[in-house]
């Protein structure tokens, strides 16, 4: 072997390429591949909720094309927490590879029941994981360390493999007063770190917070005064994950003898896991089924609700609206919101407090009390992560591509070389050696979405449901003889684009203007289907667009009538 090509491989196989298909630059589908040699491990597979932009949407997963290609390699998918932005993709990406999932008892169990609705629990490798046990999967071995977040049983990764170790850190803060769980091991971050870490990849959600996130239990006062101002019924919403949240609701309604309903169906499930699991401790007879809320006094009853996003099928929006089956909003009810407002939902979020006011509620959320405490380390947890590791090497994760910048430049004051800081976006390769980490192309990444049971990676389809919702469609009715004549007047429907009664002027000068156009044309083009409809689409969008300042979706639709020869020989 030549010492040219024996160096290519000893580099090869000391080499780790690091590769995000989802989470970087934006909030949602957090996915990570670590590949190395014949070896390749998942960390995270999650999922985005839809947005303004994304109509008709369901969900966001990630595009997994690059993984199926390389499904041999992959030893195992490790989640490192329950949230639907880490966890949720887990059934797409089962479905298309079946490979052996990696977690905590309560990830797993929470996960559990979505592979059950997709269908896929009994065919699903589950593996339980401790933080005293480390992992092995071919050439990497995994530590898992203890991080609070607003879900008990996160866990932190140290990756240890041939190009050295990788501290993967996922969703944290460094909360020492947490609720329910071990707090985060400060002490085995410290020793991995005096080891020595080659790669730091750390959360970037909260780096533009500055000081340190406040400890879960800091809304526990102010949220008991609620509690004991309510004078009526008192309804508390929040993610149905947060149950460091759900757990202070509980003991706050165990104080002010508050018997607890539960509305939503995943935050039925995820009480009922958690506490079958120990992560919740409900007292006996505390629970009471929604149907009994109204045997009770107002001011002996709480319930817990979903929908502090504002989704328009949650429990809260029903009950907002007075959609909701069993439960309605009266006035002098209180209702608390008790979660951040995630970019995007603000129209949602906004809708629903706007009806709940309506209905005579007072609506308390986190612009106007102490309700809510992020799970996200704010500058200085992020600051202190970087201390505790001290990598040689600094990928930021998770959050736009603004706050990746800002915490490069944090990770940059803290010692780490600036040509050894990468601000990576989704799909970008980046190769990590003894000698250091770089850019090493890209690979076959982006976005699926899902609609219903309709699947598609191109945002065509949204570009024109956005069109559509924005500016409406035309639909241009052309009948044609085979002697290329008009057999009918030309008709043109709209929708969402102008009324007809108020603008027949306009679509009376629009008809004349294509008749005019298909009377110039020659039989031939006349023929041509797609030219025609090419031609006619293309005259007709610069008349609407310069008349009204608006491009419809333009639809030409070209029928064609056979004439027979009706001439009598005589």
């Amino acid at each position: 072997m030549s010492s040219n090509l024996q160096e290519q491989v000893i580099s090869s196989s000391n080499s780790v390429s690091i590769i995000p298909l989802g989470g970087l630059g934006e909030f949602g589908k957090n996915m990570m591949v670590y590949e190395c040699g014949d070896d390749l491990i998942i960390v995270d597979v999650g999922i985005m909720f839809p947005e303004t932009h994304t109509p008709g949407i369901d969900l966001i997963v990630n595009d997994i094309t690059y993984l199926i290609e390389n499904r041999d390699k992959i030893r195992g998918v490790i989640i490192t927490h329950a949230h639907e932005d880490h966890m949720g993709g887990l059934s797409f990406l089962l479905r298309e590879i079946n490979i052996p999932v990696y977690s905590t008892e309560l990830t797993l169990a929470l996960a559990a029941g979505r592979l059950r609705e997709y269908q896929l629990l009994g065919q699903a490798e589950l593996n339980t994981i401790t933080v005293d046990q480390p992992l092995e999967l071919g050439c990497f071995t995994i530590e898992f360390i203890p991080v609070t977040h607003s879900i008990p049983a996160a866990v932190a990764l140290a990756i240890h493999s041939p190009a050295g170790t990788i501290v993967h850190t996922s969703d944290f803060k460094l909360d020492q007063t947490s609720i329910n769980q071990q707090p985060a091991d400060l002490h085995k971050l410290a020793t991995i770190g005096a080891k020595g870490v080659d790669l730091l990849l750390s959360d970037s959600t909260n780096i533009d917070r500055a000081g340190f996130s406040p400890a879960e239990n800091s809304i526990f006062a102010d949220v008991d005064q609620i509690f004991r101002a309510a004078e009526n019924r008192l309804f508390l919403c929040t993610f149905s994950s947060s149950l460091h949240r759900i757990q202070q609701f509980i003991d706050l309604a165990v104080v002010h003898r508050r018997l607890v309903a539960i509305a939503g169906r995943s935050m039925v499930g995820n009480i009922r896991t958690a506490s079958e699991l120990g992560y919740l401790k409900v007292p006996p007879h505390l629970l009471i089924d929604l149907k009994e809320v109204n045997r009770f006094a107002p001011h002996e009853v709480a319930i817990l609700s979903t929908g502090s996003q504002g989704e328009p099928r949650s429990a809260m929006a029903l009950m907002a609206a007075d959609n909701h089956s069993m439960l309605k909003i009266e006035t002098g009810d209180t209702v608390v919101i008790s979660a951040r407002q995630i970019p995007g939902n603000e129209r949602a979020i906004g809708e629903i407090v706007n009806n709940l006011l309506r209905r005579g509620a007072h609506v308390i959320h986190e612009n106007n009390a102490n309700v809510h405490v992020s799970g996200h380390g704010a500058y200085e947890d992020l600051k202190l992560m970087l201390n505790l590791i001290q990598p040689r090497c600094f990928i930021p994760l998770h959050g736009e591509y603004a706050h990746l910048v800002q915490h490069a430049e944090l990770a940059e004051s803290t010692g780490v070389s600036k040509k050894n800081i990468i601000v990576a976006e989704n799909g970008d390769r980046v190769c990590l050696t003894p000698k250091g980490c770089y850019l090493d192309g890209q690979v076959s990444s982006g976005s699926v979405f899902i609609d219903g049971k309709i699947e598609f990676k191109t945002d065509i389809v949204l570009y024109d449901r956005r069109q559509l919702a924005g500016d409406g469609i035309v639909v241009l009715v052309i009948v044609l003889n085979n002697k290329g004549q008009l057999v009918t007047d030309l008709d043109l429907v709209t929708r969402g684009f102008v009324h007809i009664d108020a603008s027949e002027d306009l679509l009376n000068e629009a008809k004349q203007i294509i008749t005019s156009l298909i009377d110039g044309l020659s039989l031939e083009a006349k023929n041509n289907t797609e030219k025609l409809q090419e031609e006619t689409r293309a005259v007709l969008r610069r008349f609407l667009k310069g008349q009204t300042g608006r491009t419809p979706i333009i639809l030409p639709s070209i029928s064609r009538l056979e004439e027979k020869d009706t001439d009598i020989e005589n």
